[in-house]
């Protein structure tokens, strides 16, 4: 870790701390998580090993990049180190807008939408993986598993990169992609976590969906003063309207991400199909060639 230089610390965690710290070579600037593994557990431990090797595998503009890991065995310390985002996090925006009783732009939020889509596709559109023993070849995909404001991180030109993938699961091909473990952040848990059933890609379109509608409401969809009134405000569906500010165009694609049944939900294929975000999309790409020309 001497090619680095230590900065101030921008975050704290149960393990440890996160820190921004300089490359000396050329003075790029990264972020590194530096964990003390003695306090974890067992299970702890894999959800580290599980984050970094998933990152490892992901290499996609709009999700943040992992660069290398340190273990310090003497110190029972481990560095990761990956790509800083200057731009803050999303639950950032959304509270600076809220304080200001301002609404983020339409505009804005198709950018971000998009954005958050395409990470999430790249998840869910999984990687083929081959097995040396026997030569074949499977599809597995990634559900994050953990969507919420503070794990969208933004950088310093305000684009969209997806973090913390620490509770993330790479699971087998479409039709094998079920869990049961409760995982997540109780304002964004789809019905299928509430009722304890089986679950796959598209409980992470529901957490989603959610994300979107605070990104607009400034509030999340679904808001209760303890669990069990939560979870009852989640099976309902009964999701209060957009501010008015918003098109029907938003608030149809935000309806259909917040269906209680998820076979009903889109895929992230169908919504990167929505015209507004091809529109985005193009945009990107005229302006990737103008720079490139």
């Amino acid at each position: 870790m001497d090619k680095y230089e230590p900065l101030e610390i921008v975050g704290r965690g149960s393990f440890g701390v996160i820190r921004k710290i300089r490359r000396v070579a050329d003075g790029q600037l990264f972020v590194r998580k530096e964990i003390d593994y003695r306090l974890m557990s067992e299970k702890e431990r894999r959800q580290m090993v599980n984050e970094v090797n998933i990152l490892n595998n992901l290499k996609h503009p709009n999700i943040v990049r992992y660069h290398e890991r340190h273990v310090d065995r003497d110190e029972r310390r481990i560095y990761i180190v990956m790509e800083y985002c200057s731009g803050g996090d999303l639950a950032a925006i959304i509270k600076h807008f809220k304080a200001r009783n301002q609404r983020i732009p339409e505009d804005t939020v198709w950018q971000l939408v998009a954005q958050m889509m395409l990470a999430l596709h790249e998840c869910h559109q999984g990687r083929t993986v081959r097995n040396a023993a026997n030569g074949t070849e499977s599809r597995v995909v990634i559900l994050h598993r953990d969507l919420k404001p503070d794990n969208i991180f933004l950088d310093e030109h305000h684009n969209v990169k997806l973090g913390d993938f620490g509770l993330s699961r790479e699971m087998a091909c479409a039709h094998e992609m079920f869990a049961k473990t409760y995982v997540g952040t109780p304002f964004y848990m789809s019905p299928e976590l509430v009722t304890g059933s089986t679950y796959d890609a598209k409980s992470d379109i529901w957490s989603l969906g959610c994300i979107i509608y605070e990104v607009c409401a400034l509030r999340p969809p679904f808001l209760a003063t303890n669990q069990m009134e939560l979870n009852n405000k989640i099976l309902s569906g009964n999701v209060p309207p957009l501010p008015r500010e918003y098109s029907s165009d938003l608030a149809r694609l935000v309806t259909s991400m917040l269906s209680t049944k998820p076979d009903m939900r889109p895929t992230t294929a169908c919504c990167l199909s929505h015209p507004r975000i091809q529109t985005y999309m193009r945009n990107v790409e005229l302006t990737q060639a103008y720079v490139a020309s």
